[in-house]
């Protein structure tokens, strides 16, 4: 998939340049709830890996939720996760460059009670991409009175840090012949273990009859897959990923698509669209690129990466709008579709 060959200057695309001093933050959610934030690590014991036969099915799960305001800050990635992308890329930078990107959610702070439950959103990235690209969405969200759980699919992303200190690399970024709808539907059957796990967590208390789903790229495949497989999940949003299974899903579902989606992915989207019978939404978006939902496009420019990228790979991950405009336009849509439909 031509996609994955980005996926290296779309990790460039994350790292500051020497020079930079400035602090760099994220987007402030819009909510009125504070927001904790919390790292769990998984384990499928009764699933073999799918790209790492010979070990179990591990995953990293970030939960942003409703939280008191207290604690510390969170990180927007760990240490070991920022230097090894800095040391990786052969960048002129300090190790932390990438952990101290500017989050507004707190570590482990108290989850404020909800007599029903909060609802529940999962997020899935795209192939090589972290479960932190997409955490301008998740804050939002989060703030706004949603539990979001990002998830870290191992083996799809590079330099994700796991307990132990292990550093698991994208794997799957080498095996791109391998069936596109096998790992997608790998990636429903992570979201099916993760609601079971997250469903446990007596703080922050989610409401099983509410939960959601969106994802970017193959997490987008990954959210119709897992609305055919998982009756819990009951709605999704798909942000310019392949469409995948061809099947009957009377859920709702949104699908958003840039030109490079179109090419990649069209084909696909034109047979499946038909079949699904609940209320639906296909918006094609000219002016953006295929990673627009992302954090990547507003934090490339605001460590001054923009001008370092070849610019037709620009065009083809950020578009030609407004990144942050771009953001704030899905994390409003996203929040604005699941307060609708869940």
């Amino acid at each position: 998939m031509r996609i994955l060959l980005i996926v290296t200057t779309l990790l460039l695309a994350l790292a500051a340049p020497a020079s930079a001093t400035k602090p760099v933050g994220l987007l402030k959610p819009e909510g009125p709830f504070p927001i904790g934030h919390r790292t769990l690590h998984l384990t499928d014991a009764g699933r073999a890996d799918l790209w790492m036969p010979d070990r179990r099915r591990e995953l990293m799960v970030s939960l942003w939720y409703p939280a008191f305001p207290l604690g510390k800050p969170a990180e927007y990635m760990t240490a070991a996760e920022s230097a090894a992308t800095v040391q990786g890329l052969k960048l002129d930078l300090p190790d932390n460059a990438l952990q101290q990107i500017r989050v507004h959610s707190r570590e482990d702070a108290p989850a404020l009670p909800a007599s029903r439950g909060w609802p529940l959103v999962v997020l899935s990235p795209g192939m090589g991409n972290g479960r932190t690209t997409l955490t301008t969405l998740a804050e939002q969200l989060a703030s706004k009175g949603f539990v979001v759980a990002g998830v870290d699919h191992a083996y799809e992303a590079y330099n994700v840090e796991f307990p132990g200190g292990r550093l698991l690399q994208c794997q799957a970024c080498q095996n791109a012949g391998r069936p596109l709808q096998t790992a997608m539907d790998n990636r429903a059957q992570d979201v099916t273990f993760v609601l079971g796990e997250v469903l446990k967590q007596q703080a922050p208390r989610v409401d099983a009859s509410r939960i959601g789903m969106a994802g970017h790229s193959m997490g987008g495949g990954a959210t119709v897959h897992a609305l055919a497989t998982d009756a819990r999940v009951k709605a999704g949003v798909n942000m310019d990923g392949p469409f995948y299974p061809v099947v009957d899903i009377p859920k709702p579902l949104a699908l958003f698509t840039s030109p490079v989606g179109e090419e990649e992915f069209g084909m696909g989207w034109d047979a499946a669209w038909p079949r699904l019978t609940g209320w639906k939404e296909r918006r094609y978006l000219a002016e953006s690129g295929h990673s627009s939902a992302t954090d990547n496009g507003y934090l490339a420019i605001a460590l001054g990466q923009k001008d370092k990228m070849p610019p037709n790979t620009w065009l083809r991950l950020y578009g030609t709008g407004d990144t942050v405009e771009w953001v704030r336009f899905f994390r409003t849509y996203l929040t604005e579709f699941f307060q609708a439909r869940l």
